[in-house]
């Protein structure tokens, strides 16, 4: 299939490189940047500018990596596709299966902490607001992923404005006492803050779900993922040096908002409204983009054959998976059944994300032995010596990053490895099944 062509599955290409970043960088920058500063500040002091420098290291190899993939071999539901085509079947139905839990879980704590955002102005009956949202873009969804991939970026362009406003408007009362002493909690609180701060760029690579539905996806790709990255560690960085700079560090590790707080300091009430602005923008466009990935990789399983097939249908006027659009939705509404406490949920989420990010690297790894000549012919194409070299370093950071979660809260890995479970025997039964047909 060349570049310009239209996809062979009845999906669209509707999406062009401003979609791609608005998808990635409208993931990354999400919840995290209004709770991640505080918690970061309390174990690292102002050193946790360090932490957040380093923090990027795995990201780029992992962006390095995805970017190789999206170039040579762009698909819908990459992450799936990806694991089943160049490891195992079952690899990229596993890491899809604990998707299911793990962006069901996004979409709840996003929402949650949207709607905490929107109490903030007026009491709101928070479940039924939460479903009241996920009803809002789920008709988005509907109307197609290019109607997505604009309201994105619309989102984008507010979220960059509101961010560059807080960042210049407060640079005025930056304080330099505020940075001293800088490494106070040493070495040990500089690597403490590091775990925390890698879920600052988690979702950077989020277009590379909708491959199969970018335009000119070898070149828009990996670009895309190349500026999202830039953009998303450019804004994260400046937002912490601002945030740090009015309040210091004692005051924001303490602080319940300290974008709130900081904006308050340097802006007044006038910042109150932008940042709130900023956070429902951001944490909306994280909820719109988390939706389309998890509809993708929904529609990519049932086209393998590895989850009911009438998930795989799409509505021909509108090119999108209709039905997992549906079944999305649905998911939505049985998780807001879920716990709601802010650990459990983000570790929910960051464990199967990790998990997907260290099968993207095993599956490049089979890429380069299986089907060399798609590394060969990749727009951006790795030596494959390097490309080993990567991949192996971004799985040994993906388990050290899942080991380090368990001694925050070892209820959700008890969780997944139920769900974990419960996704083998149905693997297994539904290979069974097909099997007997195919006999037949």
């Amino acid at each position: 299939m060349s570049d310009a062509a239209p996809a062979t599955d009845g999906l669209k290409r509707n999406v062009g490189l401003f979609g791609v970043v608005s998808l990635g960088l409208g993931t990354a920058v999400g919840v995290s940047i209004f709770s991640i500063l505080t918690p970061a500040a309390a174990v690292a002091g102002p050193a946790m500018l360090v932490s957040m420098v380093i923090a990027v290291v795995p990201m780029i190899v992992f962006a390095l990596i995805y970017s190789f993939m999206g170039a040579a071999a762009p698909a819908t539901g990459a992450s799936f596709e990806w694991p089943r085509r160049f490891v195992h079947p079952f690899a990229g139905f596993i890491i899809s299966w604990m998707r299911i839990a793990g962006s069901t879980a996004a979409l709840i704590v996003l929402t949650m902490v949207l709607v905490s955002y929107m109490s903030s102005l007026i009491a709101l009956p928070t479940k039924l607001v939460m479903f009241g949202i996920f009803a809002a873009v789920f008709l988005i969804n509907l109307a197609g992923v290019s109607f997505v991939a604009r309201s994105q970026a619309v989102m984008l362009v507010i979220l960059l404005a509101t961010c560059a406003v807080f960042v210049f408007g407060g640079a005025g009362h930056v304080e330099p006492v505020n940075f001293t002493p800088f490494a106070d909690k040493g070495i040990l609180g500089i690597l403490a803050a590091i775990p925390l701060l890698i879920s600052l760029f988690l979702g950077i690579e989020s277009a590379t779900e909708v491959g199969g539905e970018v335009r000119n996806p070898r070149r828009n790709i990996p670009l895309g993922i190349g500026i999202s990255v830039a953009l998303t560690a450019a804004i994260y960085f400046g937002v912490a040096v601002v945030a740090l700079g009015i309040l210091g560090a004692d005051a924001l590790g303490a602080s319940g908002a300290p974008l709130l707080d900081a904006a308050v300091v340097s802006l007044g009430e006038g910042g109150r409204v932008l940042i709130l602005v900023c956070a429902f923008v951001a944490i909306g466009s994280s909820i719109n983009a988390t939706f389309v990935i998890m509809t993708r990789f929904l529609y990519a399983m049932s086209r393998a054959g590895m989850l009911p097939a009438f998930l795989g249908k799409t509505n021909e006027a509108r090119g999108v998976p209709q039905n997992a659009i549906f079944l999305t939705f649905a998911l939505c509404c049985l998780g807001l059944f879920m716990p709601q406490n802010l650990v459990f949920l983000f570790l929910a989420v960051n464990i199967p994300t990790i998990l997907k990010y260290a099968a993207t690297c095993l599956s490049a790894i089979g890429l380069c032995r299986r089907e060399p000549e798609l590394r060969a012919a990749s727009a951006f194409s790795l030596p494959a010596r390097m490309v080993y070299a990567l991949a192996g370093l971004g799985i040994a950071l993906g388990l050290a990053i899942i080991l380090l979660g368990i001694s925050a809260d070892w209820r959700p890995y008890l969780l997944l490895s139920g769900w974990a479970a419960l996704g083998f025997v149905y693997y297994l039964v539904n290979q069974r099944a097909r099997r007997a047909v195919t006999a037949q």
